[in-house]
């Protein structure tokens, strides 16, 4: 028996309500145990109610930890049914301790007339009618439960928590591509009864959903559909539905097609890699109609959504907490056992956060490839560089660091795979954006540029044949020790990840967004296509500078490996061996710890053609001056 696949369903509301009818009722539905909360009160509880006294949350606290344990106890078995009032979110949060992603809850909601009437014409219980008022004053209606309306005869309340709960699956996935696939798999496996969505497209597309549910055995009780309102009508209220669709115009389409079908509360999930901009627009848009949007990045790839990616949500706080438990339960775990999964922050920052991510991964790709081409003008083979990069394992480790020793591995007949693959590098946009978005916000991300416009260039191959002939640019053969390459390396990837987490930090400020810098280096220890040794490093960092540069530890790294940098970029310029992102690194901490820079001379020049005015360094008032510069 899988543990995970049993469920506590907690009945709630205020008393009079009707819980422990409606919970005995289905109980025998169900043919799973029935447990009134209120026969787990302690003596002094009882006591202290049946003198008129209402409980506050010091008398509350140990009962409810007591159905918590009942609930755990239950579910190492079997599903069961507990009724418990459950008035406020902290005490639903006791309740479904460690259990969150087993829990259902249902609301029995009444007006206070209904109730009020019900209490006057039972007997035999320590609840009277004038306490009813607390209850009411104190109960926060939940976001994540079915709500269903006492008026309902006993019966019809049962049928419809059968058919919302029992029925109906509590999460939905659109779309079935690589990502929506893994996802969805994982998911299963993780114990959720889900549904999942994909187009018909006669001749191309056709039982998409229906045919992979069939291929995988996880999926048995999954639902598969083709029908946008057979999908939506499928899944239990507050809806969750998370859309795994192409970034831009086509994520605009399916909201536009699945709103008809939605009702107020429910919530839609960005999981695609959508600018953190439109995003923002989406999330605004949507709230117009009270449905609920969050945007999240995921990484990790295929094999990463499938055994636990990283997972960047962004949106509303409470908005997150209706989903977190699906979230946090795919996500892949760090060393200390914890999700990589965490609320980023407000709007779009989460999709914000995924794209810088995959601004750094950009230049760690970049950075490796400059390795590579080092290595090999040094006269090594594919096979030589990977034994090289694995003896790097114990210093610099990370997924890319491991899959690029696989690929230079990897033999087609005679020859290296790699030497017969076109020197031509895509990108899908988020590169893109990262550059963009650090032009905007001013902040300097120059490596991240620098690893985009490289890809740029070698896309012009025929170009490049041409130029090559034009210039006669032929990289001479050099030697350089190899523990200076590693550290060179090492230097550029402090400063990529300096570059990103400022272009993070910078937009925090810029948006108003509450960011936890050691939070995201946190979710980003694995799962996700830049986990690394250093990141897990730069979690205690982070805790204390936001600035990994200014970091003592950092700083001592960073001096430490300065002079290689130095020689290997130095002799790969000399040589006329290409390698941006290595050249940069060290560029821009030259001009970055440079006290007194050439910028006084581009403020000169500013002010001489624009009367732009500059500031002087015998000034201390901070006063802005202009000159006349043209000599009489």
């Amino acid at each position: 028996m899988n543990n995970n696949l049993n469920q506590v369903i907690f009945i709630m509301g205020v008393s009079g309500c009707g819980k422990s009818t409606i919970g005995k009722l289905l109980s025998e539905k169900l043919n799973i145990p029935f447990f009134d909360g209120d026969d787990f009160h302690p003596q002094s509880n009882i006591d202290k109610m049946s003198s008129g006294m209402p409980l506050n949350d010091e008398d509350r606290y140990g009962w409810l930890v007591a159905l918590n344990q009942l609930a755990n106890k239950q579910l190492k078995n079997n599903s069961c049914i507990i009724v418990c009032s459950a008035l406020k979110k902290s005490y639903r949060e006791i309740l479904s301790t460690d259990i969150q992603n087993q829990v259902k809850w249902v609301h029995l909601a009444g007006s206070f007339n209904q109730i009020f009437e019900r209490l006057n014409n039972r007997a035999n219980h320590f609840m009277s009618s004038d306490l009813l008022q607390s209850q009411f004053d104190t109960l926060e209606s939940p976001k994540e439960a079915l709500e269903i309306n006492i008026g309902l005869k006993p019966e019809d309340i049962v049928e419809r928590i059968t058919k919302e709960l029992h029925m109906k699956s509590e999460f939905g996935l659109f779309g079935l591509g690589v990502m929506g696939k893994s996802l969805s798999r994982n998911l299963a496996q993780k114990g959720f009864k889900i549904s999942m969505f994909n187009r018909e497209e006669k001749g191309t597309e056709e039982d998409v959903a229906i045919n992979f549910k069939k291929a995988h055995k996880e999926l048995e009780s999954a639902q598969a559909f083709s029908n946008i309102e057979a999908f939506v009508n499928s899944l239990q209220t507050p809806r969750k539905i998370m859309l795994m669709v192409n970034a831009g115009k086509i994520t605009d389409m399916v909201i536009e097609d699945l709103i008809p079908f939605l009702s107020a509360g429910d919530v839609l999930i960005d999981g695609g890699n959508s600018n953190y901009l439109q995003t923002k627009q989406r999330y605004n848009y949507l709230n117009t109609k009270n449905i609920h949007f969050i945007g999240v990045g995921v990484s990790g790839g295929e094999q990463g959504a499938l055994k636990g990616p990283s997972i960047m949500p962004g949106g509303n706080k409470e908005t997150y907490n209706l989903i977190k438990t699906y979230l946090e339960s795919i996500a892949a775990k760090d060393a200390n056992n914890l999700p990589c999964c965490t609320y980023v922050g407000e709007e779009g920052s989460g999709h914000f956060v995924k794209m810088v991510h995959n601004g750094i991964e950009y230049v760690e790709m970049q950075l490796l490839a400059e390795v590579y081409t080092i290595l090999k003008n040094m006269g090594k083979n594919p096979d030589d560089i990977a034994t090289i990069l694995e003896s790097w394992k114990p210093k610099a480790d990370s997924y890319l660091l491991g899959i690029t020793i696989d690929v230079l591995r990897k033999k087609d007949a005679d020859d290296w795979l790699v030497n017969k693959i076109v020197d031509k590098a895509g990108n899908k946009g988020t590169g893109n954006w990262t550059t963009i978005a650090t032009a905007e916000l001013g902040a300097p991300s120059t490596l991240i540029a620098s690893a985009l416009f490289a890809r740029y260039t070698s896309f012009y191959k025929e170009e490049r044949l041409q130029a090559s002939n034009n210039f006669n640019i032929k990289p001479s053969s050099f030697s350089l020790d190899i523990d200076d390459v590693l550290k060179a390396y090492q230097f550029a990837r402090i400063i990529n990840h300096y570059q990103g987490i400022k272009l993070i930090s910078e937009a925090g400020k810029a948006y108003k967004w509450t960011l936890n810098l050691s939070e995201i280096a946190r979710i980003w220890t694995n799962g996700c296509i830049i986990k690394s040794d250093f990141m897990v490093e730069l979690i205690s960092v982070l805790k204390e500078d936001d600035n990994i540069l200014e970091h003592k530890t950092i700083i001592n790294q960073v001096k430490l490996l300065k002079p290689s940098i130095n020689k290997v970029v130095s002799q790969c310029i000399i040589s006329e061996l290409a390698i941006p992102c290595l050249s940069e690194s060290v560029n821009f901490l030259n001009g970055y710890a440079t006290a007194n820079s050439s910028a006084n001379i581009i403020q000169a020049q500013r002010d001489y053609f624009g009367a732009h005015t500059y500031q002087r360094t015998d000034d201390a008032t901070g006063k802005f001056h202009h000159t006349n510069w043209q000599q009489n």
